[in-house]
């Protein structure tokens, strides 16, 4: 900690590194002791392997109003640095933006383009305010951060009491289906006696599946995730839920 002028100026910083292939995270900000921006939480993924890349951030309700900069790098190249494309909370560009990113907080964006397959990348992104600047700095490969959209169309329909078939539509934004297939999950849940059971299946390469040996007469409500069929990065998020109770069977 320094004086200068005055005015006491912070600097803190935070590195962690985690082995094993994991992105590295540094965590930097300096500022007038008091006033400065809150750093900004950067979340970073790729809808379409490896054609959409979108990192995210949500603008402070409480924090001084702040301006970002935001800008991009290869690891090994970090003289070369891209300016990311900024897009407002509120946006008219926002529909550029995939649906994994639907949020009720007021979001930040920028959009990556064209990045290289096994590449390091670092992700600066910098809160500037008349009391300072906060910075958030993340290095990723798209391997790791791979997350599609969530799977549309679900549709249940039953077999007979005990059986029903499942079929769901692949994410639209995922846009190289021929040469990079999904895989995908399904979890059903239903209650027993007031209390909260599930069940989750898969993966499954093709888009639709039969369940057999379900209960007549009870409720149950269906999801689907999707997922890149190698395993790259995650699982997208559930998709809408879909309920249905089947029938009982006739006497």
């Amino acid at each position: 900690m320094a004086v200068m002028g005055g005015s006491v100026r912070v600097a803190v910083a935070l590195l962690m590194c985690v082995l094993g292939g994991q992105a590295l995270d540094l965590l930097k900000a300096t500022a007038t002791s008091g006033s400065r921006p809150s750093p900004p939480k950067v979340h970073c993924w790729c809808a379409s392997y490896p054609n959409l890349t979108v990192c995210s951030w949500p603008e402070p309700s409480r924090s001084p109003p702040s301006r970002y900069i935001a800008s991009y790098s290869e690891r090994h190249r970090q003289t070369d640095i891209k300016q990311c494309q900024l897009i407002q909370p509120g946006s008219s560009a926002s529909f550029l933006i995939p649906a994994s990113s639907s949020s009720s907080e007021q979001l930040w964006y920028c959009l990556l383009p064209n990045l290289k397959l096994l590449t390091d990348y670092i992700i600066n992104v910098t809160a500037v305010s008349s009391g300072g600047s906060s910075s958030y700095l993340s290095s990723f490969m798209l391997e790791e951060i791979v997350k599609p959209d969530p799977p549309v169309d679900v549709r249940v329909s039953p077999r007979n009491s005990r059986n029903l078939l499942v079929e769901w539509s692949p994410p639209p934004s995922w846009a190289n289906l021929d040469i990079l297939p999904l895989k995908y999950q399904i979890l059903y849940q239903w209650e027993y006696r007031g209390t909260p059971k599930s069940v989750n299946l898969g993966p499954f390469e093709s888009n639709k599946v039969e369940l057999k040996g379900l209960t007549p007469g009870r409720p149950y409500t269906f999801h689907v995730c999707a997922k890149e069929l190698l395993g790259l990065g995650q699982c997208s998020d559930w998709s809408s839920p879909v309920k249905i109770t089947l029938p009982r069977a006739r006497v």
